[in-house]
């Protein structure tokens, strides 16, 4: 049976099985998004959208759609994922499924939960019908799949005036119990106004099983409010991601959103902001470092729809081997955006003739007071860099990682959790292979 018609033939089953009320609006939701997502079926490479990146090969495996049971893991193993010297909130989901045992949750300044308590519970009822699937409805057929199979994942509400006092992170670990399984995460991020959160998301494979993760995350920012969202993805070779991110921001709001791609077998981001007011920025990071035949895929979308607002896209690349990159950012600008200041940047290294990348930046502009540019540049190491560096000493390994370092630095930068600029600077080294060699 195919995966599509196995997910089909697998919803009542699921909806029947009790963890929502089926006269609910979220019994509603999930049935016309399962319905959306059997008329479109999984994206293939005649979408435009999906043209350099092919899921045949993912769709092949015979994936186990529901945890039998919970699975613990002890808390050792999957020390090496978190970042432990920071005090902070930890939301530790195991197959899919919550352990409160690892985990550290909170009601006091803020809601800082499991969304499977909040789709249930009467008291959550205003806030699920406001806020659950209304950004991330109609986007495409993987979300609408993730809609439809909604159980778990992150809660967080953030109520106005609260600077909440450590990050949160939200770590998705898959133990292998299953031969193949298919994990479906949604998380649903509400922060008031005047509030600020910090997060940190990951997704780790800890077998040599496959896994394919089906991720959505729909986030609030509310008048002059602060997200600052990590994405740090650094997987195995047999593990698979569709990572797609819905950001709505009001007046004032400052959002930004850093995605580490590091590992995995196929990682597809789709990122979209939607203004809702004047006076929002929006920041979008990226850096990529790719080997083997690793591929990944950075969808992003800004859509200016109101004056004086701003947007900052910066996503650097490096491919080695015969891995293959792809980015492809657009940003609209309404016809009533007036005084628009949009900007954004893809910059390149290929490492050698095997690697590949697939650039398309785009504007599509309708206003005529703006500030909107973009550029994107493809290419190799500096040669006469590299020599320089070797004549006073440098072995030619470290030299190369010291300048693929200083290519990626200004999106390291800006990452303003001091203890995670250091994982990452870690990430990178192991990536390279080499020891930086000095501490930030």
């Amino acid at each position: 049976m195919e995966l599509k018609d196995k997910l089909i033939s697998s919803f009542i089953a699921f909806e029947n099985n009790g963890n929502v009320d089926l006269d609910s609006a979220v019994h509603a939701i999930r049935t016309k998004a399962i319905q959306n997502f059997e008329a479109e079926g999984f994206p293939s490479k005649k979408d435009e959208e999906w043209k350099y990146t092919n899921l045949k090969s993912l769709l092949r495996q015979d994936y186990s759609l529901f945890n039998k049971g919970e699975n613990n893991v002890d808390y050792n193993t999957i020390k090496p994922y978190i970042i432990s010297d920071i005090d902070s909130y930890n939301l530790i989901f195991i197959d899919g499924v919550f352990n409160s045992f690892l985990s550290e949750t909170t009601h006091d300044e803020s809601d800082i939960c499991v969304l499977s308590a909040a789709l249930s519970k009467p008291k959550y009822n205003i806030l699920i019908d406001n806020y659950f699937n209304t950004v991330a409805a109609d986007k495409n057929s993987l979300s609408a799949l993730n809609t439809a199979f909604t159980n778990e994942g992150a809660y967080i509400n953030i109520p106005k005036n609260t600077i909440v006092s450590k990050p949160i992170q939200i770590l998705n670990f898959s133990t292998g119990s299953e031969k193949n399984v298919l994990i479906q995460p949604r998380n649903l991020i509400m922060v008031g106004e005047n509030s600020h959160v910090q997060i940190i998301e990951r997704h780790q494979n800890l077998s040599k099983n496959h896994t394919f993760t089906n991720a959505v995350t729909e986030i609030f920012v509310n008048k002059r409010a602060i997200v600052d969202y990590y994405k740090i993805q650094n997987d195995t070779d047999n593990s698979s991601l569709i990572d797609s991110t819905f950001v709505q921001q009001k007046q004032h709001s400052v959002a930004s959103v850093s995605t580490f791609s590091f590992g995995g077998k196929l990682t597809r981001n789709n990122l979209e902001f939607q203004h809702e007011g004047e006076h929002i920025t929006s920041n979008l990071n990226g850096i990529s470092i790719l080997n083997k035949n690793q591929h990944v895929d950075s969808h992003t979308l800004v859509e200016h729809k109101f004056p004086n607002c701003e947007s900052h896209e910066l996503y650097k690349g490096i491919y080695a081997d015969t891995s293959t990159g792809v980015f492809n950012g657009k940003v609209i600008v309404r016809q009533a955006a007036q005084k628009t200041n949009a900007f954004q940047q893809n910059n390149n290294i290929l490492m050698n003739d095997g690697a590949t990348i697939n650039a398309k930046p785009q504007l599509e502009i309708f206003a005529d007071d703006v500030k909107c540019s973009h550029g994107c540049t493809i290419g190799q190491l500096d040669e006469s860099a590299l020599f320089y560096m070797q004549s006073r000493g440098i072995p030619k390994k470290e030299a190369k990682a010291l300048l693929l370092y200083a290519f990626g630095n200004d999106v390291i930068e800006k990452i303003k959790i001091p203890q995670l600029k250091t994982i990452i600077t870690g990430l990178i080294a192991d990536k390279l292979g080499v020891n930086l060699g000095f501490d930030l």
